[in-house]
């Protein structure tokens, strides 16, 4: 039985898993709190209320709500931004280290 054809935009070198998790930005001294929409292993899709460029450095935190689970720190870059309505923003980040 064939298959249809996959739509370009769903085919991704990482599977990108849809979290929902509340985040912490650290961006020139700043913590601004904003949303994880989806993370691969080599990125994240991130909402926030705060414009950002491309090519700017963030830092993102993530807690875990578990004991047994550590929470993600990493070190992030800009790779895409995308204006959303009442000036808030998504953007995707590259991962350049997890600390």
């Amino acid at each position: 039985m064939a298959q249809p054809p996959v739509d370009y935009s769903e085919k991704r070198d990482f599977i990108r898993m849809r979290i929902d998790a509340e985040v912490s930005l650290l961006h020139a001294g700043q913590v601004i709190s904003a949303m994880c929409i989806d993370l691969s292993s080599s990125g994240m899709q991130v909402q926030a209320p705060q414009r950002f460029q491309v090519g700017d450095r963030l830092e993102v935190r993530i807690d875990s709500d578990h004991a047994a689970l550590a929470g993600l720190h990493a070190s992030t870059e800009v790779v895409w931004i995308a204006d959303q309505p009442g000036g808030a923003q998504k953007f995707g980040l590259r991962i350049l280290a997890m600390h």
